[in-house]
C-alpha cells in the first residue's frame, strides 16, 4: 500500500518519525469499521519524546485490550512536516492506518509539560478539529486530556472537552466503555455522562468568575473533582509487549515501573505531591515483567523506574534476581532519580555486573540551610560518600542537578552549588584521569499542589544573572555548567499557575507562529509576550507574583488527594527551615490521605 506521506518524506528532518510499522504496533488493524471505537492518542511533541513516555504505551496496549476498541496514534508533527503538510493540503493523520484525526471517535493528549501547549493547537488544526470545545458539532471526535497538566487544567480547558484525572489505568476502560455507549446520543449529553465518572472534569460545565487575585469556579458537575488512582501495581494492567521504535527516542529502554508515588515529601516537587499515595510493586512481578519485555522486545537496556528508584524496599532482591543474567547478555541495568542518601556501596557493587554508564544525582540546592528549607533530606556527608563510593566501584562521570531561586536562597547557597560541583571533581579524579562532572541548573518555577504553590518566582533576568554567575565561578573546563533558558521557565510558570483567560494567549501565540516551546531553536519569547499584550494580561501576575494564604486558586476545584492545609503547613515549615520526615520511616504527617487509606492499601496489597 503507498503510504500517503511518501511524496513528503524526502522533504523534512528524520522522516522515520512519520512512518510507524513498529514491532508491537497494530499496524493494519481494521480501523475502518465503524462498530469499533476508534480513538487515537495524541502526544504534543515529536515521535522521540513521545515513545520514550511510558504511560503512552501503558495507554496504547490497555485501550486495544478493550473488546470493541481501536487505539491508533499521532504525534506533533515538527515545524518542516506542519510546513510539508499544509502546502500539500494532507491532514494530520494517525501513524497506523493513516486515519485523519477527525475521523475518530475520540482524540486523547497527554499533558505533561506546559511548554507543549501550542503544540496540542497544532495537532488539532492540521487534523481537522476546531480548536475549541464550544466550536465542535455532533460529527467531531470529543477530545481529552491527562496527565499531570490535567491537575491545573483551566489554561487550556476551553481546548478540550473533558480531562481524566489520575492513573490512566483505572480511568481509561470506563471513559473508553462511556464513550462507546454514547455514541449516538446528542454531544452535550456525552458530556454529562463523561462528568458523572469519579475523576472526570468537563470544562462546558463550569464557568468561571474573576475578582482581584482570586478566581471562582461554578460547576453543574459536584466539585471538587478528585483523582483516581490504583491500589495494588501487582493486579494492574501491564502490556504484555511494548512498541519497540525503528528509530533512536530519548529513553531507548525496556521500562519497568517498581512503586508509584513518593513520600519524601520535596516541597518544589509536583510529582512527589500528585502521584501520592506510595504503591510498591512486589520484587517478584518486576522480575517477572522484565523478563517477559526483555525476551518480547530484544532491548538492550532496563530501567527500574519510578520517582525514586532507590528507595524501593525490593530493590536489592531485584538487582540480585536480574543483574547475573543481564551481565552475561551485555544488557544494561539503569536506576533513573537516584538519592544520594539512598545509594549504597551494595547496589553499587550489583550494579557494577552490569555496563557501566555516568550516574545522575539531584542534590538541588547548594547548602544545607536550603536543602532543609526545601525538605530535600541530604546533608554534606551523604554526598561526599556517595560520590566516594561510585568512585570506588568504578564510574568516572557524574552529572548534578541543581536549581536556582528557591525560596529564601542566597549568595552562599549559590556558593555551595560551585563547591559541591569542584568537590565532585576532586573525588573522582583521585582514581579517573578522564573523570567529568556535569552540572545542569534550571530555574525554580512554583508548581500547583505543592507547598510553594504561593511563591513568587524570580524575574526571568534575576534567574538568568544567578546561573552566569555560576557559570564563571566553576571556572574548570572539566566542570561543564549548562541552563535552561529561565525565560522558557517564565512561560512554564504562568501556564502552570494560569487560569482560563490564558486560553486567548496560548492560541494567540499559536497563530502568531509559537511551536514546540520547549525546544531552545524553536522558542519564541517575544511573540509570546505579544500575546499577553494583545489579550491585555499581565504574565508577571502568574509567575511572580507572592500569593496570600486565603487566596483561591485556578485549581481548588481539582482534589489531587493532598489538602490544601497541609501543603500550607509545609510551606511554613520551609519558612522555618524545618524538615519533615518520610512518614514511611515515621508518623503519617496528615497530607489528606490520611493513615487509614494508607494502611488499608498495605493490607489490600501486601506490600
Amino acid at each position: 500500500m503507498d503510504h500517503p506521506l511518501w511524496p513528503i518524506l524526502a522533504t523534512v528532518k528524520q522522516p522515520s518519525r512519520y512512518i510507524g510499522q513498529e514491532w508491537g504496533s497494530k499496524y493494519g488493524q481494521d480501523s475502518g469499521t465503524r462498530s469499533k471505537t476508534r480513538v487515537c492518542l495524541a502526544f504534543p511533541d515529536v515521535y522521540e519524546v513521545g515513545m520514550s513516555f511510558f504511560g503512552f504505551q501503558i495507554l496504547y496496549a490497555l485501550g486495544n485490550a478493550q473488546e470493541g476498541t481501536v487505539l491508533e496514534r499521532a504525534y506533533c508533527p515538527w515545524v518542516d512536516m506542519e510546513a510539508s503538510l499544509r502546502a500539500s493540503g494532507l491532514p494530520l493523520a494517525s501513524i497506523e492506518s493513516q486515519t485523519p484525526l477527525n475521523r475518530f471517535d475520540a482524540v486523547g493528549f497527554t499533558l505533561q509539560y506546559e511548554l507543549t501547549a501550542t503544540n496540542i493547537l497544532t495537532m488539532l488544526d492540521l487534523g481537522g478539529i476546531p480548536l475549541r470545545s464550544e466550536d465542535r458539532g455532533p460529527g467531531d471526535p470529543l477530545v481529552m486530556a491527562g496527565g499531570p497538566g490535567a491537575l491545573a487544567p483551566e489554561p487550556l480547558a476551553p481546548f478540550f472537552d473533558f480531562f481524566c484525572l489520575g492513573d490512566g489505568e483505572e480511568l481509561f476502560p470506563r471513559v473508553l466503555r462511556v464513550i462507546s455507549e454514547t455514541r449516538n446520543l446528542p454531544r452535550e449529553q456525552r458530556l454529562y455522562c463523561l462528568g458523572e465518572i469519579p475523576g472526570i472534569y468537563v470544562p462546558q460545565l463550569a464557568s468561571c468568575g474573576f475578582s482581584g487575585n482570586g478566581v471562582r469556579i461554578r460547576s453543574k458537575q459536584a466539585l471538587p473533582v478528585r483523582k483516581q488512582f490504583v491500589r495494588d501495581l501487582d493486579s494492574m494492567f501491564v502490556p504484555s509487549s511494548l512498541l519497540v521504535p525503528n528509530t533512536g527516542i530519548i529513553h531507548d529502554r525496556i521500562p519497568v515501573e517498581v512503586f508509584r508515588g513518593c513520600t519524601r515529601g520535596c516541597r518544589f516537587c509536583q510529582a512527589g505531591m500528585i502521584y501520592r499515595p506510595l504503591r510498591e510493586r512486589s520484587p517478584e512481578k518486576v522480575v517477572e515483567i522484565a523478563r517477559a519485555l526483555l525476551e518480547e522486545t530484544g532491548w538492550e537496556e532496563i530501567g527500574l523506574v519510578s520517582l525514586s528508584s532507590c528507595d524501593y524496599t525490593g530493590l536489592c532482591p531485584v538487582l540480585e534476581a536480574l543483574s547475573g543474567q543481564l551481565g552475561e547478555k551485555g544488557i544494561k541495568l539503569s536506576l533513573p532519580s537516584l538519592r544520594m542518601d539512598a545509594f549504597s556501596v551494595e547496589l553499587a557493587a550489583q550494579l557494577e555486573t552490569v555496563r557501566k554508564g555516568g550516574l545522575t544525582f539531584a542534590p538541588e540546592a547548594g547548602s544545607q540551610r536550603l536543602r532543609n528549607v526545601i525538605n530535600k533530606g541530604i546533608d554534606e556527608e551523604n554526598i561526599r560518600m556517595t560520590l566516594e563510593s561510585m568512585s570506588e566501584h568504578g564510574w568516572d562521570r557524574v552529572k548534578l542537578y541543581f536549581m536556582v531561586g528557591l525560596p529564601t536562597e542566597t549568595e552562599a547557597d549559590l556558593q555551595g552549588i560551585v563547591e559541591i560541583s569542584k568537590e565532585a571533581f576532586r573525588i573522582l579524579r583521585k582514581r579517573h584521569r578522564r573523570a567529568e562532572v556535569s552540572v545542569s541548573v534550571n530555574g525554580f518555577i512554583p508548581k500547583p499542589h505543592t507547598p510553594f504553590q504561593w511563591e513568587a518566582q524570580l524575574p526571568f533576568e534575576e534567574t538568568e544573572a544567578r546561573c552566569k554567575w555560576l557559570k564563571r565561578q566553576v571556572g574548570n573546563p572539566k566542570i561543564s555548567l549548562n541552563y535552561h533558558d529561565p525565560r522558557q521557565g517564565f512561560i512554564e510558570a504562568v501556564l502552570a499557575r494560569g487560569d482560563r483567560r490564558l486560553a486567548n494567549v496560548v492560541e494567540r501565540a499559536w497563530r502568531k507562529g509559537c511551536r514546540f516551546d520547549g525546544w531552545t531553536e524553536t522558542f519564541r519569547f517575544e511573540t509570546w509576550m505579544e500575546a499577553f499584550d494583545s489579550e491585555g494580561l499581565d504574565p508577571a501576575f502568574y509567575a511572580n507574583r507572592q500569593r496570600g494564604m486565603e487566596e483561591e486558586f485556578p485549581w481548588d476545584h481539582i482534589d489531587a488527594g493532598v489538602s490544601k492545609s497541609f501543603l500550607w503547613r509545609e510551606r511554613e515549615n520551609a519558612f522555618q527551615e524545618r524538615t519533615t520526615p518520610d512518614c514511611r520511616a515515621g508518623n503519617c504527617q496528615g497530607c489528606g490521605f490520611g493513615p487509614q487509606d494508607c494502611t488499608r492499601l498495605k493490607e489490600e496489597t501486601g506490600h
